[in-house]
């Protein structure tokens, strides 16, 4: 007996394994970032490890945009199944500035912190910032794809791919977001606080 599925059985089938490989893929850069931090912390008991450094104020603006970034994005994504595509153009381009904003204060951040006298690399640096150098360009390198992906989804918005009964790549796009929005606040409160 043969069966056949319905193209929206079809449709639920893909967005349910696209969104378990998302997650899957969000779990293993869990692990990493449970493995960085984990180090942090057995280095911390190093006698040269700064008991004084403080983050950067560049770092508490960017963890603003940061989550500015997943409301929109969350927005973008209500507008879309609502049909509403001026709204979710807007909110898209507005989730990429942010986003463009918070790398950008990243490296304002490094740069406050070399002004401060404190180095990431070679003679001069310590193993503090080297740690917080590491953890924040990994976090980056997330954000990247983060950024390269919101891109596609502009470009597929524009292309008219999207509608309220076709959601999905927003739909990935907004879980990505959030995942990177929760890890950098993590991040920023671990480093903050487990100094």
């Amino acid at each position: 007996m043969e069966m056949t599925m319905t193209a929206d059985e079809y449709r639920a089938r893909s967005a349910k394994s696209s969104k378990l490989i998302l997650l899957f893929a969000m779990v293993s850069m869990t692990m990493m970032f449970a493995g960085l931090t984990s180090a942090f912390v057995v280095s911390k008991s190093r006698t040269d490890w700064l008991k004084d450094f403080q983050l950067p104020p560049a770092f508490f603006y960017s963890t603003l945009v940061i989550i500015g970034c997943s409301v929109t994005f969350h927005l973008a994504k209500n507008a879309m199944q609502k049909d509403n595509r001026k709204a979710t153009t807007n909110l898209l381009l507005t989730t990429l500035v942010l986003g463009i904003l918070f790398v950008v204060l990243q490296f304002v951040g490094f740069g406050q912190i070399v002004a401060n006298g404190y180095y990431f690399t070679g003679a001069e640096s310590t193993i503090t910032t080297t740690f917080l150098y590491v953890v924040t360009v990994t976090h980056l390198f997330h954000l990247a794809g983060g950024i390269i992906s919101l891109l596609v989804i502009i470009y597929n918005h524009f292309k008219q791919k999207y509608n309220s009964t076709q959601t999905l790549g927003i739909e990935l796009g907004a879980m990505y977001w959030h995942f990177l929005d929760f890890l950098w606040v993590y991040l920023f409160l671990f480093l903050y606080f487990f100094k």
